[in-house]
């Protein structure tokens, strides 16, 4: 067993065989990925883990070898972060001592550690640590599915003698206000909430994907006129495509004036808060009734990171349960504290334990520095796409996020990249032939082990861009990329174009 006095010896050579095979298959693998198509890797994971003589050393090579390793500098696809190894360290006791968040006799310690974390964060955020009040969520979709819960139960509970059997009016026709650009997670956490995906309103955005306030304003009124509730206005700060970050404090006088609850989607931006140089982009955060963050995106933790903050506790009144056997009210009149009304789920791992061994470690400064360094990162890839006149910058980065395309070479014929789709009109056809063009690339890309770049589809049409909607991303979390090796990779983009368009 891994707990126990005994724990850690039967661990230690394990844990040598681990890195061993970790370091070999990141020898073999060589890149940011494996070269080779899906049905390739398939075939060859399929055959491994069949394989008689399949062990912890040949598997976890296997694993290393067919990962996507955000710690390379051509691995910049999606908030996806190298995590940090102290982070990593931490996790694995965590792990070693499986505490089980439900009841205070799983996690004593554990219990006491995330609520200390929790309330750093929610200073961190803005709230009143002691009237403020969440948990650690598997991320970014967990965490907008409570705001959203709670916020739902806030404007629709139907109050019954026995607060469990409360229920909510779907009569009142509810109303969940979002930008074009949130997370798709909105619609899917209105699905689960039985409001179903029409309640989300789509609301207009500016060129920079922001939430426009003056289309929010009239959504509102719109629907205030017709008799709808409006359950929620969800804010982003950070969207995962752009890294747009939403006008907090104007979501947040707008939600006041219609008594909507504000959730804040900052699952990528609360990195942010980190760096004194970039936390006023999320001014206004703190005036959010709950807030999404997540560590392992912008914050260098190992899955899963996830954070969610209410300002005031008494907002998770509708999540209170009383189980016997894990938090009878004696208990907790006795002094033992539970966590069991925080959470959608029961068993929680102790994830606080890796991000409060990461915050003593390196402080908020040290986490700052991070954050700082992948920024400037951002902006010297700009410049960088801007050099080299095969690619067009969209536009300057806000955060970490650098969306771009190549130019199809001169000439490219629109009907073999795309002679089910061309029309008669020029314009049109050369935006497919710019979006089949960067589609292409990126898996060519992809299958020859080069490079791991995002994509993305802007809304159509951008005011003052050429036609064609897809675009290359550079999501650049890893601060230990230099220059040279967004260089070498933006390099390695305008090569593989141009073979692409001698094919």
């Amino acid at each position: 067993m891994a707990g126990g006095v005994a724990g850690p010896a039967a661990l230690r050579p394990l844990l040598e065989t681990v890195l061993t095979a970790l370091a070999a298959g990141a020898e073999r693998r060589g890149g940011p990925l494996a070269a080779g198509d899906p049905k390739a890797l398939a075939a060859e994971v399929g055959h491994a883990v069949h394989a008689p003589q399949a062990s912890l050393a040949t598997l976890t090579e296997l694993l290393a070898h067919g990962a996507a390793d955000p710690a390379d500098p051509a691995c910049a696809a999606h908030l996806h972060c190298p995590p940090l190894a102290v982070a990593v360290a931490a996790d694995l006791a965590a792990g070693a001592l499986n505490s089980s968040l439900d009841s205070w006799d799983q996690a004593p310690a554990a219990t006491v550690l995330e609520t200390e974390l929790l309330a750093e964060l929610a200073a961190l955020v803005g709230y009143q640590p002691q009237q403020a009040a969440g948990v650690l969520t598997s991320g970014g979709t967990e965490s907008n599915l409570l705001g959203l819960l709670l916020a739902r139960d806030r404007a629709l509970r139907t109050p019954h003698s026995r607060p469990e059997l409360d229920g909510v009016d779907l009569a009142r026709r509810p109303r969940i206000y979002a930008s074009r650009a949130a997370h798709f997670s909105v619609q899917r956490a209105a699905a689960l909430l039985g409001l179903g995906e029409r309640a989300v309103v789509p609301v207009a955005v500016d060129a920079d994907q922001r939430l426009d306030p003056a289309a929010l304003a009239a959504a509102l009124a719109a629907g205030e006129r017709d008799g709808e509730t409006p359950v929620a206005v969800v804010a982003t700060a950070g969207t995962t495509d752009t890294g747009a970050v939403d006008p907090l404090r104007r979501c947040a006088q707008l939600a006041a004036a219609h008594g909507s609850w504000l959730h804040v989607d900052a699952a990528y931006g609360g990195g942010a808060l980190l760096s004194d140089r970039l936390a006023p982009l999320l001014d206004g955060l703190a005036l959010a009734d709950s807030v999404a963050l997540d560590w392992h995106k912008f914050g260098w933790q190992p899955v899963a990171a996830g954070v969610f903050l209410v300002r005031e506790a008494e907002s998770y009144a509708s999540l209170a349960r009383r189980a016997a056997y894990l938090n009878p009210l004696d208990d907790e009149q006795a002094g033992y504290p539970s966590l069991l009304g925080r959470s959608l789920r029961t068993t929680r791992r102790a994830d606080a334990f890796k991000l409060l061994v990461t915050l003593r470690t390196l402080g908020r400064a040290g986490l700052g520095a991070l954050v700082d360094r992948c920024r400037e990162l951002a902006l010297a890839a700009a410049e960088l796409v801007r050099a080299r006149p095969e690619l067009e910058l969209h536009r300057e980065p806000l955060l970490t996020t650098v969306l771009f395309r190549a130019r199809p070479p001169a000439g490219a014929p629109a009907g073999r990249l795309d002679a089910d789709r061309a029309g008669p009109d020029r314009c049109e056809t050369d935006g497919l032939v710019s979006d089949r063009f960067n589609a292409e690339l990126r898996r060519r890309l992809l299958a020859e082990g080069r490079a791991v770049l995002g994509r993305t589809e802007l809304p159509a049409p951008v005011p003052g861009v050429t036609p064609g909607s897809v675009r290359l991303k550079l999501t650049l979390l890893n601060p230990h990329t230099t220059e040279a090796d967004l260089a070498r990779l933006l390099d390695t983009v305008v090569a593989t174009a141009r073979e692409l368009g001698r094919a």
